[in-house]
Formats: structure tokens, C-alpha cells, sequence
């Protein structure tokens, strides 16, 4: 074998490692990605039970109940569809009717979302970008505050020349 088949044959080798690694990689991460849906995607399309996945929307007026033992049910709906969400635990104090909100876990085999995560809008002027846009194509966005400029923008003397 001469030296430049040698080489050859070590770059192969390390360039078939490198595949190896990144295919274990991106294997290993696939069980961590969460995908975020709206209700109404929920309804539509028809999630198979067991699939992890964000659902973000309004909490419904007159959905929440608080049963013993910490556990809450409560609706997400977006104007398009809802779904009924059970979770065990504390809730977020800005969790409320009306209130956007982003839960975490699993459909059951009977359609309701079982939540292992949930957490509310922390201010008035906060709502995931996703939540956000499913609201604006339903027609239920509300928020519509004054635009905002950058702080190093706001802290910055003015430039224009004064006469």
C-alpha cells in the first residue's frame, strides 16, 4: 500500500467515525425535540396519542375545575378548536381564565392532553411567538400595545442637530 492510499484510507475512516457520530447524535436528540401546536392543529390533524408536543393557546372561561390531590382540568382553545388539558401539581400564580398559556406533555387515547409542564404569560405584553400567531390567524388576538424601541435606543442622545 503506498502512502497516498494510506492516507486515503484514513480519511475515509475518520470521515465514516464523523457520520457514525453525528447519526448517533441527531438520534439521541430526536426523543427530545417538542413540536408546538394550537388547538385547532390538535383537532385537525389529528395527533396520535403518545406523541410529545407543546400546546399553547387561551385558557377557557368557565374550563377550569380543581379537583383533590392537586389535580386540575382546564380547556385550551384558539378560536378554531379546544382541548381539554388534566394536570397534577401547583399551577403558575398568573394561571387564570382567559390567560395565554403553553402546556407540555401527551394526548391519551381518550383525547385529553395530559400535562406534565405548565406555564402562563409572565406580564402583559409577553406571549410566545407561536401562541401569538395562532391567536392573530383566529381572530383572538387582543394585544396591540405601543411599539417598543430597543434600550440602546432609548438611552441614546438624539443625533439630529439642534439649531
Amino acid at each position: 500500500m503506498t502512502r497516498k492510499q494510506r492516507r486515503l484510507t484514513m480519511i475515509a475512516a475518520a470521515g465514516a467515525t464523523l457520520a457514525i457520530a453525528l447519526g448517533l447524535v441527531l438520534w439521541a436528540m430526536s426523543d427530545t425535540i417538542v413540536f408546538f401546536r394550537a388547538p385547532s392543529q390538535v383537532v385537525s390533524e389529528g395527533v396520535e396519542p403518545g406523541v410529545r408536543f407543546r400546546l399553547g393557546g387561551l385558557v377557557e372561561a368557565g374550563s377550569v375545575e380543581r379537583h383533590g390531590d392537586q389535580v386540575t382540568t382546564f380547556a385550551v382553545g384558539d378560536g378554531g378548536g379546544t382541548v381539554t388539558v388534566r394536570y397534577r401539581g401547583l399551577l403558575p400564580d398568573l394561571f387564570r381564565e382567559g390567560q395565554g398559556v403553553v402546556t407540555e406533555g401527551r394526548l391519551d387515547a381518550t383525547g385529553l392532553f395530559v400535562a406534565d409542564t405548565v406555564l402562563a404569560r409572565h406580564d402583559e405584553n409577553y406571549m410566545p411567538r407561536e401562541v401569538a400567531d395562532a391567536l392573530k390567524a383566529n381572530g383572538l388576538w387582543q394585544h396591540e400595545g405601543p411599539a417598543v424601541r430597543p434600550a440602546a435606543a432609548r438611552d441614546l442622545p438624539s443625533t439630529t442637530p439642534t439649531q
